[in-house]
């Protein structure tokens, strides 16, 4: 009895094991943390989806809520669980988005509008509040997303996030990937300031452009009205509320980061539109209201509207960089510097606008065919420059079309009023003459002529007597050159020899100068010298008057003393005698004769006798003692006593007589 009661134990809980393992290999699921579980539910009391494709109210079929990480219990056999991976978008990357359930699309629609749904994680929101299916337009950016991978397709640029149906809808979403990668969709839109480019947009989504409308006009602009601001085309659907039209739209993108559906949008690169220094822009606007004539009634050469307004627009762009939709219009460069327009075939302007000018053919009044080049310096002032395109569309239509003709006309008309050598003696003239008389032609189109330059003709290939007869015309000018060289030889020889006789008067006159000079000279100096020589003459009398007053002084001393010693000898006699013995005795002297006699010779012969020279000499000394002292004792004149006197007190005072 024990052993059955034991079996039957064992038994039961065998069969418990069963269960309990049967139940947990069917009812339980395991969803790890990276990844979720998309609920498919096989049986149910409800019956099967009536319309849609996600199971809302719970029939069997795929279930709009995901199993997130973590262990879940499904009931055997009733559900089937899908592990598939989170959705992820990597940074500076775009998602893509496509529903496979929900509302269908409009005619008008391309993509699923979003404007009531703002997550895609909630199936069940996303199909109450009236979700599309298709292609949605708004797109996932970089993050990670629990997706229903039944009800949503998300497409990267790494992979497409699916749980794949049937192949058929495999294929279109690869062919939806190829076109986004062909678009660069995957990646946001960089414009950078470096690149002056300027991102024309073309919505492929939303109605139609109005008939006759070649662009879309901007719309949504401002951020104080939230419900229409686009942002740059980033939320298309209100773009579209704000009454944005597919096609070519006219706002453009200029520098910044843009995230873009490529599907609602794609992006195309142009050039900015630059307005070089010396230049002006002139807007031609294809698009735009209807705007009132400002030309005034009298020009009648189209019309000219205010900035905005199609047309040509009233005011021109200065120089500078524009973010300029060249697809609603185009700006035509008008050059405000001066503009040379040469007819001349070899040579091109450097705005090369007279790319196709060539010589003027003249016909001269002498039936000559010679070619005239010539230049023509235009201006235009940057006002005038809308008047210009309003009238011509561009300036070389200006050129070729009106300018060319108007001035070869001009300068044929010149050439058959003159003859060849008139044409090019008076050159001068002709210009001076057509820089005028075409001011006020040039003026009419709006233009201002600043200068007419004009060449030297030149004769048709081929030809040879306009060559004939400029050879005969500079033979005649050297003619006339070697006449004019010879008359001026002749008077340069002339003025040779005036020069040179100038050259030798001068020379002469120098001479002149310094022979004159000299006597002036000379002169002065015969005056220094002759004064000199009266100075020394007066000199010479005062010092002859002085000296022969001392001589005539001493003479008169002299005399005295000598009268004085006359007196004292007794006499002049005794005086002259003295005197001679005096000179006597320095005879002797100096002859060194003896005055004694060494031999003693008697004159009468008799010793003792006195006959020798000496007492002979004294003998008569003494006798002429006697009568000089005889003769002193008479009585003096009175005038000897009164000049004596004189002398002796011009002595004593030291006075001159």
């Amino acid at each position: 009895m024990s052993n059955v009661i034991l079996s039957l134990t064992m038994l039961f809980f065998v069969s418990l094991g069963i269960i309990a393992i049967l139940i947990a290999l069917s009812g339980f699921r395991f969803i790890p943390n990276n990844r979720i579980g998309i609920v498919e539910k096989r049986v149910s009391g409800k019956g099967s989806i009536k319309s849609g494709f996600i199971a809302l109210n719970g029939e069997a079929g795929y279930q709009p809520n995901v199993l997130r990480g973590g262990l879940h219990y499904l009931m055997p056999i009733q559900y089937h669980v899908h592990v598939v991976p989170l959705v992820t978008i990597t940074q500076g990357k775009i998602g893509y988005v496509f529903a496979r359930d929900g509302k269908q699309l409009d005619p008008t629609q391309v993509l699923a509008s979003n404007a009531t749904v703002n997550d895609f994680q909630d199936v069940e929101a996303f199909l109450a509040n009236g979700g599309q299916r298709g292609p949605q337009r708004r797109i996932l950016r970089e993050g990670t997303y629990a997706i229903n991978l039944v009800q949503f397709v998300v497409i990267t640029e790494e992979r497409v996030f699916s749980l794949p149906l049937n192949r058929d809808e495999a294929e279109t979403i690869r062919k939806m990937a190829d076109v986004i990668a062909e678009r660069n969709g995957f990646r946001p839109i960089v414009i950078k300031d470096t690149d002056d480019l300027v991102g024309i947009v073309t919505v492929h989504d939303g109605p139609s452009l109005a008939q006759g409308e070649i662009i879309a006009p901007i719309v949504g602009t401002t951020v104080a009205s939230a419900d229409t601001y686009h942002n740059n085309f980033q939320d298309a659907d209100k773009f579209l509320a704000a009454n944005g039209s597919r096609g070519r739209q006219l706002q453009v993108l200029v520098e910044g980061t843009y995230y873009i559906n490529r599907l609602f949008a794609t992006v195309e690169m142009i050039k900015k539109t630059i307005v070089e220094v010396g230049t002006v822009g002139v807007v031609v606007s294809y698009t735009g209201e209807q705007g009132v004539d400002l030309s005034g009634k009298e020009y009648r050469h189209g019309e000219m509207v205010e900035k905005g307004k199609r047309g040509v627009w009233s005011e021109a762009l200065m120089p500078g960089k524009y973010a300029f939709n060249t697809y609603a219009g185009k700006v035509i460069i008008v050059p405000t510097t001066n503009i040379i327009l040469k007819w001349i075939r070899s040579e091109v302007g450097s705005h090369r606008l007279d790319e196709n000018l060539s010589e003027v053919s003249l016909i001269t009044k002498d039936a000559f065919e010679p070619s005239l080049p010539l230049s023509v310096v235009i201006h235009i002032d940057y006002q005038k420059a809308p008047l210009v395109i309003q009238r011509f569309g561009d300036i070389k239509r200006l050129v070729e079309q009106t300018l060319d003709p108007m001035v070869s006309a001009y300068f044929k008309n010149i050439g058959q009023t003159r003859t060849l050598i008139q044409l090019i003696q008076e050159r001068s003239m002709i210009q001076k003459t057509a820089s005028q008389e075409m001011q006020e032609k040039f003026a009419h189109y709006n233009l201002q002529l600043e200068e007419v330059l004009i060449g030297t003709p030149a004769p048709p290939v081929g030809d040879t007597q306009i060559e004939t007869i400029l050879t005969q015309l500079r033979s005649r000018q050297v003619a006339t050159e070697q006449v004019e060289t010879y008359g001026r030889q002749e008077t340069a020889a002339v003025k040779e020899r005036e020069l040179r006789e100038a050259q030798a008067r001068a020379e002469m006159q120098k001479h002149i100068t310094e022979s004159e000079l000299s006597i002036t000279v000379q002169s002065n100096q015969g005056k220094a010298e002759y004064q000199r020589a009266v100075q020394q003459a007066a000199q010479i009398r005062t010092l002859a008057e002085a000296e022969s007053e001392k001589v005539a002084r001493i003479g008169i001393a002299q005399a005295l003393a000598t009268e004085e010693q006359v007196r004292a000898y007794g006499g002049p006699q005794f005086q002259v005698t003295q005197t001679v013995l005096n000179r006597f005795a320095e005879a002797i002297q100096q002859s060194q004769v003896d005055v004694v006699p060494r031999v003693m010779i008697s004159g009468d012969g008799k010793q003792g006798g006195s006959g020798n020279v000496m007492e002979g000499l004294l003998a008569l000394l003494l006798s002429e003692r006697m009568g000089v002292q005889a003769t002193e004792d008479r009585q003096r004149s009175p005038e000897a006593e009164a000049l004596r006197e004189q002398v002796r007190a011009s002595l004593k005072t030291d006075k001159p007589m």
